[in-house]
This record gives structure tokens, C-alpha cells and sequence, in this order.
């Protein structure tokens, strides 16, 4: 009977325990318009941005082609600036909008652009699994009905919205 239990526990983790959803992301995605400056309108919160408000994140291209990430925020608890550098890569050419990234090398996460407008002004960020979510915009607010657009189109893909957060960008 334990061999069995091991066996069906063994299967069900390498076959069966993962969750992701299949995640459709933009393509063309060009790091070359995606770099610079991004700040954070609304996330699902979790405990690396946890009391976190006026967040930004900038992405520069490295010489070897990968992504330098800053992610910056002030801790309201802690009342002082945090950064947290980090490093981005496409791992499929060809899927230019499933990016994986790294705070704590070797373990990389899913990035997943989901939405961009053609202008590169605004994006929603996801995961396959549903528990990351991020919209970003390259200025400090959005417009309700552009917020509007990109959580029904989260929600759409099986985000549970009411999870999101708007982030304070009023930071002195």
C-alpha cells in the first residue's frame, strides 16, 4: 500500500500537481520598447511587495541580450525606499511574451505579457497559474476606462480580479 501511495504521490507531482492554465501572450513583445520605466497601478500582493507603494519597475537590455530589472518601492511600515535587482530572459524566441525572471538566481518565475498596447504604454502581467497579476503603465495613473479594459480582459483569462490592489504612486 505504500509503494502505491508513493507511486500515485510521485505521479501526481510530476504529472498532475501543476495548475497552469494554458496563458496566451503578446507577439511581438521588443525588450528594445519594453525597457525603461514601468510603474505598478495594481498587483495581487504577496509577501516580496508586501506595505510596498510607489512601485516602479526599469528593464534595460545587458550586452548579452538578457534584461536588467529594478524593482523599487517605498515601505510604508519600514517608511523608506527598497530595491530589488533582478534579471529577465526569453527562453523562446519564438513565445517573446512568455518571459521568465530572476530574483533569486537560479530560480526564475513566469512573466507572462498578456496585453500591450501598440504604443507600449500600457501591460498586463501574468501567470500561468493565476497568482501573479500586475498592471503596469509608463506613467504614475491610468485612465478608469483603460484600467477597466485590461481587468475584464484578466478577468477574461481567469484572474480573479477582486484580488487586485490598487498601488499609491503619491510618494514624495
Amino acid at each position: 500500500m505504500k509503494k502505491i501511495t508513493l507511486i500515485l504521490i510521485t505521479s501526481l507531482f510530476m504529472f498532475g500537481c501543476k495548475t497552469n492554465k494554458e496563458l496566451a501572450t503578446v507577439s511581438p513583445v521588443d525588450l528594445e520598447q519594453y525597457k525603461g520605466t514601468w510603474y505598478e497601478i495594481a498587483r495581487f500582493d504577496h509577501s516580496f511587495e508586501k506595505n510596498l507603494s510607489c512601485v516602479s519597475a526599469t528593464y534595460s537590455i545587458r550586452e548579452d541580450g538578457k534584461v536588467k530589472v529594478l524593482n523599487k518601492g517605498y515601505n510604508t511600515k519600514k517608511e523608506k525606499w527598497s530595491e530589488a535587482n533582478g534579471i529577465a530572459k526569453v527562453p523562446n524566441p519564438e513565445v517573446p511574451g512568455e518571459i521568465k525572471v530572476s530574483f533569486f538566481r537560479p530560480f526564475y518565475g513566469d512573466y507572462f505579457v498578456m496585453k500591450l498596447d501598440e504604443d507600449y504604454k500600457h501591460v498586463l502581467v501574468g501567470s500561468p497559474t493565476r497568482e501573479y497579476l500586475w498592471v503596469l503603465s509608463r506613467t504614475k495613473t491610468m485612465s478608469e476606462e483603460t484600467y477597466a479594459e485590461y481587468i475584464a480582459f484578466a478577468q477574461e483569462k481567469g484572474f480573479d480580479v477582486s484580488r487586485l490592489m490598487k498601488i499609491d504612486q503619491d510618494c514624495k
